[in-house]
């Protein structure tokens, strides 16, 4: 009985992923377009005035809500610990097709560049833990995986589709949102228009 409740509930939130990137896809692409114009105006904003306080929030010119999480490892991680390098920020899980996919992508990514991942896994979504670790291990992941236990952290995110990623610069400021995969084109793109 268990076991059946746990399908259900993996194939409803499997479906309401996908239901979210395709119903999602243009309002995207939209939002692509204005948080360009919101960066330019956001670097304009920040060079005419640098006393200017920002916001916690979600939104793109947000400084991004701070967290800790357990990692993988066992260790603390703590999201504004990482002020002065630029973050790539991904919610994810192993049984999410569009994640599984990014994964290499993200590695490459990780290796190639300087910056940060920080990979929070939907721990309560998957069957064991054990399922994590096997998946780091056949994908060859080192970058930081981080265990959000009880969707805190997604919560305060408010992730519904995933894989989710914000990108935050230096300053913990939001530059960049993304609702699905990436490919390692746009998160080079993505790093490249930071700060």
């Amino acid at each position: 009985m268990k076991r059946a409740i746990i399908i259900i509930v993996i194939t409803g939130m499997f479906g309401w992923a996908i239901y979210d990137l395709v119903y999602e896809a243009d309002k995207e692409q939209d939002y692509q377009a204005t948080s360009d114009t919101e960066l330019i105006d956001q670097n304009e904003s920040s060079n005419n005035d640098q006393s200017t306080e920002k916001e916690i929030g979600l939104n793109v010119g947000n400084i991004a809500p701070d967290f800790t999480l357990e990692t993988l490892s066992g260790e603390k991680a703590t999201l504004s610990n990482y002020r002065g390098k630029k973050v790539m920020l991904n919610f994810w899980a192993t049984w999410c097709p569009p994640c599984r996919a990014e994964m290499p992508a993200m590695q490459n990514f990780f290796e190639g560049n300087d910056v940060e991942i920080l990979a929070v896994n939907l721990i309560d979504t998957e069957t064991t833990e054990q399922d994590v670790v096997d998946f780091v291990d056949s994908f060859g992941l080192t970058f930081s995986i981080l265990l959000d236990r009880g969707n805190e952290v997604a919560l305060t995110y408010g992730i519904r589709p995933i894989p989710t990623t914000y990108m935050i610069d230096t300053k913990g400021v939001i530059q960049k949102k993304s609702f699905g995969p990436l490919n390692q084109e746009q998160m080079e793109q993505a790093l490249e228009n930071m700060q």
